[in-house]
């Protein structure tokens, strides 16, 4: 069951075009990367939000669904804590934080190379 459920998160078509690649993926917990290009920055010349914002939800997703069991997201936030520059690679490491009847909750940790925190991401699902 396993490798069918990383081959689907890996056929992502919108990770797929922005170039975020899955590097492990354990039951309530995920570890996503994405390489900051220029076609990802902002008019600052930082990455836009919204491309660090999909590297967090789509540890995010990977985690949550990584028991093979359907999870959709009910609410999510995140906080930006230091901006990184073009060919920085990117880490987001999503861990199952609590889990309960048809709902969990995942905290979303995104690092640079030197494993210095850029952003944090929570988020909780529903498993119908």
């Amino acid at each position: 069951m396993t490798d069918q459920i990383r081959q689907h998160i890996e056929g992502d078509a919108y990770c797929e075009t922005l170039g975020i690649e899955l590097r492990s993926l354990e039951p309530g917990l995920a570890r996503m990367q994405l390489e900051v290009t220029e076609d990802l920055t902002n008019f600052h010349g930082t990455p836009h939000g919204g491309a660090i914002y999909s590297l967090a939800d789509a540890a995010f997703a990977a985690a949550s669904n990584s028991r093979g069991e359907t999870a959709v997201a009910l609410e999510t936030n995140i906080s930006y804590l230091e901006a990184v520059d073009v060919g920085t690679e990117l880490t987001a490491t999503a861990t199952e934080t609590h889990a309960s009847g048809r709902t969990a909750e995942y905290e979303v940790v995104v690092t640079d190379e030197d494993e210095e925190r850029v952003a944090t991401f929570r988020g909780r699902v529903y498993k119908p």
